[in-house]
């Protein structure tokens, strides 16, 4: 009988976990219970992919040991999680739009350059350290043949599945929500800028700013003949990228960068304006303005600092924008638009991948504009 691939295994997992929904297809209490908080742990999905990778490397090749997913620890029960976890896993969450994060979990500092059994006496350092603990836990159970690993992967991507569907229920009774309010007073410049300094305050908001910049140039780009280019991920350095900022905009039917914004969610500093003056100088084309835009309080001697370099750049204007101050200034110059920009705020959140805006941060920003809204 011929071995099945590891796509052909993710499909039979997959419809498995479809065809037992509402039924838990795990009868031990305990390893249940793991399964649960390993798939539903939202501080960090790094234990879920390790789960699944390991999962999937021992269906397919039934010799090897899943607590043994490097192939560093050598022997024939080793093998490369990494590479089952990026050629199949990464397709496979994809496909289903299952909640985990879009990249490889044996990248995280907590699983890199392991060259040891992932055994439950292992402590690994990272948290919460319950889901390092329960997912060994997990591994052993397979590997001690407690549980088959076929049935610890279909009740996770159950799971997985139950919390997906959960999520879609969720933003669409807030989507529906904000529909009733179709065609009451708009929210006027100064209840927008309100609204946004509330989801700024939020945990975990550092990708907002880059979205409120971006939101200005979606809404307005066609009356002031620029254009935004495509964002970058929110974690990708701009060495790996080429790029120069955080947001770049150009003029329309041109790629050249004109101007370009760096987010800062603390103060800005003469160092980070040395930065800004090397990027410049590497820049194909000569750039207008590089401008940063910040959360925190603007140093002055800062700002002379980075007045010193526009004859040094060749006409570069460095500039620091109070986040906030630039939000308030664009609805009201182009307050006729502002609903537009609120909307184009609102599509970039949502669109934008778990590990950068968090589910929690976009059900946040719709229950935030709904009660905005109601108010009006």
């Amino acid at each position: 009988m011929t071995q099945p691939t590891p796509d052909q295994i993710l499909e039979n997992i997959y419809q498995c976990a479809a065809a037992t929904l509402e039924q838990t297809v795990i009868e031990d209490d305990d390893i249940r219970e793991r399964v649960d908080y390993v798939c539903r742990c939202l501080s960090n999905r790094a234990g879920v992919r390790l789960l699944m990778s390991c999962l999937l490397g021992k269906i397919h090749r039934p010799e090897v040991d899943p607590r043994k997913p490097y192939t560093e620890i050598g022997g024939e029960e080793s093998f490369s999680g990494r590479t089952y976890d990026e050629q199949y896993i990464t397709h496979f969450i994809n496909r289903h739009r299952l909640p985990c994060n879009p990249t490889t979990a044996f990248l995280t500092p907590t699983l890199r350059n392991i060259d040891q059994a992932l055994t439950s006496a292992r402590d690994l350092v990272g948290r919460p350290r319950d889901l390092y603990k329960k997912t060994l836990l997990l591994l052993e159970d397979v590997a001690e043949k407690r549980i088959m690993a076929e049935t610890v992967f279909v009740e996770s991507v159950r799971v997985l599945l139950q919390m997906r569907d959960e999520k879609l229920k969720r933003m669409a009774s807030l989507l529906e929500s904000l529909k009733h309010a179709e065609g009451a007073l708009p929210l006027s410049s100064e209840a927008i800028v309100e609204l946004i300094k509330q989801h700024l305050a939020c945990k975990n908001a550092s990708r907002l700013p880059v979205l409120i910049v971006a939101a200005a140039y979606q809404a307005a780009g066609d009356r002031l003949a620029e254009s935004l280019l495509p964002l970058n991920s929110h974690n990708a350095a701009d060495l790996q990228t080429g790029s120069i900022g955080d947001v770049e905009i150009c003029l329309v039917g041109d790629d050249a960068v004109i101007t370009a914004y760096e987010m800062k969610m603390k103060r800005v500093t003469i160092d980070d304006i040395d930065c800004a003056v090397t990027k410049i100088a590497r820049a194909p084309k000569r750039i207008n303005n590089y401008l940063f835009v910040t959360t925190d309080t603007i140093d002055p001697d800062v700002v002379e600092h980075a007045n010193k370099f526009y004859d040094e750049t060749g006409g570069t204007e460095i500039a620091i924008l109070d986040c906030i101050g630039f939000l308030r200034h664009f609805l009201h110059l182009f307050h006729r638009i502002r609903t537009d920009y609120l909307d184009a705020y609102q599509a970039l959140v949502l669109n934008e991948s778990d590990s950068a805006v968090s589910q929690t941060l976009k059900e946040a920003f719709l229950a935030l504009r709904q009660a905005a809204e109601s108010d009006e």
